[in-house]
């Protein structure tokens, strides 16, 4: 029996999260982790429970990406957490901010091999590959540290998933010693002024310059887009950073950087800016090789080790994206423009033309979303769509389009992230792009949109399996073994869990589906056979 005269480590845990700034927390509840509830309704903090570890991952990391801030996740030992770590590693993958909290067992019990329940030989290690840091707390009054450090993270340097574990001894500690407030304000570290001067050098020397904006500038788009328009330089975005200029901008060559005109282009630019990206295979689609920049480069990133990852650069900066351009815009007050908005209309449509004409299609049919459902967050799997989505489709503003085929390549990640950006911004119509096969991975996740009453539109594509598998199969002359799977009717399934569910044949029953979807009371399955919207 717990002393309620003394506050547990538990309780103390709750309200430190909620002096952070934590709203909601993902979470199944278990035998390990129930102490964790004991504070819940103490403070202001949302419980959401999905129907599994991986789905509750899922959901923080859509909550992540519309917000900028984290979520939480209580995880129970064992099968919770080792069921969360593929969430995990595509948070991972992408920068995205997610605190993941677990038990674990008692202190005198870790590495016994006594077969106690949920036991591993070390749950932290296991954890540790898929996080910035894993953590065991040994002691109450370790708490405030570690989730000041956590927190130092996400605010300061480049996001990711923390792991936190605490023991059951631990948790139903006296927290005597535990702070109850969060620490100060944690500021961003900006650029030298000699960084700012030596690059402000190398461009104004430059005569063929390009710039790379990647997901490190989604909280940059402003300064963003006031640099490049002081350059009047061509610019390509990574997948993470749509909308960072937004949709029609004469300089921004989009996400087409995979595309070979656009690729020939930076290989032969004599100076290049890359900023917040890695430069790696998803944003190149260079899976059999690396980008050689045959010019200059300089990298500015907020992690130190990611500015020589891919592509070395000629010198780097270790800072924040916006504090870095506002700064070299600053610097550049008196700097002659480019005007490369030619170069960048003959670029796109180059790019455009050699293109696959089923990834043209497919860049209309999400035009064709965000037409009906202006202000549309679109959030992907790893399905058909999104491939040619990737390339094609443009967004007004960052944080609108991501999804699971960046990074990590995860499936099943779209209906659950859909779930948590919704949870976040509960009046912008979201939207879940998932396959039939992807779908089947978290299907059981339609039961929490059903419970919250959460009104997303689940557009299945359905093509009867593994359909971009089977492609690329078939490209190389490789038996098309495992990928035509069966498919369940989604239509009986979704209405089943209590979802509204209806299949679309044509363009206009697709619109008013839409429609009809984004103001439901209730989440609603639109399937939508592949050989029919490829002519929308």
């Amino acid at each position: 029996m717990v002393d309620k005269r003394v506050k547990t480590c538990g309780e103390a845990l709750v309200e430190l999260l909620q002096a952070y700034g934590i709203e909601v927390v993902f979470g199944i509840p278990g035998v390990h982790t129930v102490e964790l509830y004991r504070g819940l309704p103490n403070t202001r903090l949302r419980h959401i429970t999905p129907r599994h570890e991986q789905g509750a991952g899922f959901m923080a990391d859509g909550y992540a990406r519309v917000t900028g801030k984290p979520a939480a996740c209580f995880i129970i030992s064992g099968p919770g957490m080792t069921n969360i770590i593929t969430a995990m590693a595509q948070a991972y993958s992408d920068s995205v901010p997610m605190l993941v909290i677990s038990s674990v067992n008692n202190s005198h019990e870790l590495s016994l091999g006594q077969g106690r329940l949920h036991e591993l030989p070390s749950q932290r290690e296991l954890v540790a590959g898929v996080s910035v840091f894993s953590h065991t707390v040994a002691r109450p009054d370790e708490l405030d540290q570690v989730l000041a450090r956590a927190f130092a993270v996400f605010d300061s340097a480049r996001p990711g998933p923390v792991h936190i574990e605490l023991p059951l001894d631990v948790i139903t500690a006296p927290a005597t010693f535990v702070g109850a407030g969060a620490i100060g304000k944690r500021y961003r570290p900006g650029p030298s002024r000699a960084a700012i001067a030596d690059a402000v050098a190398l461009l104004k020397a430059a005569e063929r310059p390009f710039i790379v904006l990647g997901g490190g500038a989604q909280n940059a788009a402003n300064e963003a887009r006031r640099l490049v328009e002081r350059l009047g330089v061509r610019t390509a975005l990574t997948v993470n950073a749509k909308g960072v200029l937004a949709r029609g901008h004469p300089l921004s060559l989009g996400s087409r950087l995979p595309q070979k005109p656009v690729l020939d282009a930076i290989q032969a630019a004599d100076m290049v800016l890359a900023i917040g990206t890695e430069l790696g295979e998803t944003d190149t689609l260079l899976f059999d090789d690396q980008l050689r920049i045959n010019g200059q480069v300089i990298r500015v990133d907020i992690e130190p080790e990611q500015t020589t990852r891919n592509v070395l650069p000629s010198m780097s900066i270790c800072a924040d994206a916006a504090l870095t351009m506002q700064a070299l815009y600053d610097a550049l007050a008196d700097f002659n423009p480019f005007d490369h908005r030619a170069v960048v209309a003959e670029l796109r449509r180059a790019s455009d033309g050699l293109a696959p004409a089923a990834y043209r299609a497919h860049g209309r049919f999400l035009d064709l979303v965000a037409e009906t459902l202006p202000d549309v967050i679109i959030v992907g799997d790893s399905t058909q769509p999104v491939y040619g989505g990737n390339l094609f489709y443009e967004t007004a503003g960052p944080r609108r389009y991501f999804n699971s085929s960046t990074g990590y390549g995860t499936l099943g990640y779209g209906l659950p992230a859909a779930l948590g950006a919704k949870l976040a911004l509960a009046d912008t119509p979201v939207v879940s792009l998932i396959g039939d096969g992807g779908l089947q991975f978290t299907l059981a996740e339609l039961a929490t949109a059903v419970e919250l009453e959460l009104a997303v539109p689940i557009l299945v594509w359905n093509n009867k399996g593994y359909g971009e598998i089977k492609r690329y199969m078939v490209d190389r002359d490789i038996p098309t073994i495992g990928v035509d799977i069966y498919t369940p009717d989604f239509i009986a399934v979704a209405r089943g869990f209590g979802c509204l569910a209806t299949t679309v044949s044509t363009r206009a029953e697709f619109i008013e589906a839409l429609q009809d979807a984004d103001s439901a009371s209730k989440p609603t399955l639109i399937d939508i056979p592949e050989e029919l919207a490829l002519d929308w």
